[in-house]
């Protein structure tokens, strides 16, 4: 039977140790510091946000907007129809599949294309195809984001670039990116690292998916990068661990891929518990 003395130092022992393992869980617990001028972390499945920072602040998204794109065309377009592109939509700034005037590809090959080189032409060729100009197009984008409750957001084009009428908030793009990962399509194209695409006449391109968070994240499943001056660097990511799937969205970021794996580490600990540890999982990368 333990003296006095040996009890006292048996219970300080045990405080000492109780306090350290209440430490660690609010320590994993803690939110993480982000670059972004506005970011969210959303869980889908239970429609609540894990983390903000100045959430509905309306702000430019860049080539983020081809989420709604995408989502729009695999709606409204059959995989194997076949697209002439319009001389409209070739020769846009930014990045591009060099399209040619009269050029045929299937609407599957130039959503590949969009998502995974962030091809501006093939979004306006996409636009044509579904509703004949680019207008058009955008009442569309409006007219879906308005059927996801959304009203701080607005589309004037179907690829990014700069517009008044152009913007979103990190809320909602979150939402309009759990509607676009919801459909099995959209989800399959945004995963793909590369592919090779190619038009009736037999030319062929290689596309290569500039979001690095596929490589950089153990789990990842999308979802797009974007960027222009005004804007600044755009990332909208997906992850899925242990049966939880994750939404993250940065918004004018510098830091943006160490942001993202900052927000997936303490989503998937705070939804795991704090038996878990997040931060074994995943190394974050020199700031670019």
């Amino acid at each position: 039977m333990k003296n006095p003395r040996e009890r006292i130092i048996s219970a300080m022992i045990l405080i000492v140790l109780l306090l350290f393992i209440y430490m660690i869980a609010v320590s994993s617990a803690a939110e993480p510091t982000v670059s972004a001028r506005s970011a969210v972390l959303y869980e889908p499945a239970e429609k609540s946000f894990l983390f903000e920072k100045n959430a509905d602040e309306r702000l430019p998204m860049a080539s983020t907007t081809k989420i709604m794109t995408a989502l729009l065309a695999i709606e409204n377009l059959s995989p194997d129809e076949e697209i002439t592109v319009v001389p409209e939509a070739c020769g846009i700034e930014g990045s591009s599949l060099y399209l040619k005037p009269g050029e045929i590809l299937t609407a599957s090959d130039l959503i590949m294309g969009m998502m995974l080189r962030s091809a501006n032409d093939a979004a306006a060729a996409l636009a044509y195809a579904v509703s004949g100009g680019i207008p058009e197009f955008a009442a569309l984008m409006n007219e879906r984001a308005a059927s996801m409750g959304l009203r701080n957001t607005s589309f004037s084009n179907p690829h990014g670039l700069d517009g008044e009428e152009h913007y979103t908030t990190a809320r909602e793009l979150a939402i309009i990116s759990a509607v676009a990962m919801s459909d099995p399509t959209f989800k399959s194209v945004v995963s793909t690292k590369s592919c090779t695409i190619t038009n009736k006449d037999g030319y062929r391109r290689l596309v290569t998916n500039h979001n690095k968070l596929l490589s950089l994240y153990e789990g990842a499943t999308g979802v797009k990068t974007g960027y222009t001056k005004k804007s600044g660097r755009c990332l909208v990511g997906a992850a899925e661990k242990d049966g939880i799937s994750l939404i993250s969205v940065t918004i004018s970021a510098p830091d943006d891929w160490n942001d993202h794996m900052k927000m997936f580490n303490y989503g998937f600990g705070a939804l795991k518990g704090p038996d878990t540890h997040p931060d074994d999982d995943v190394s974050l990368i020199p700031t670019l």
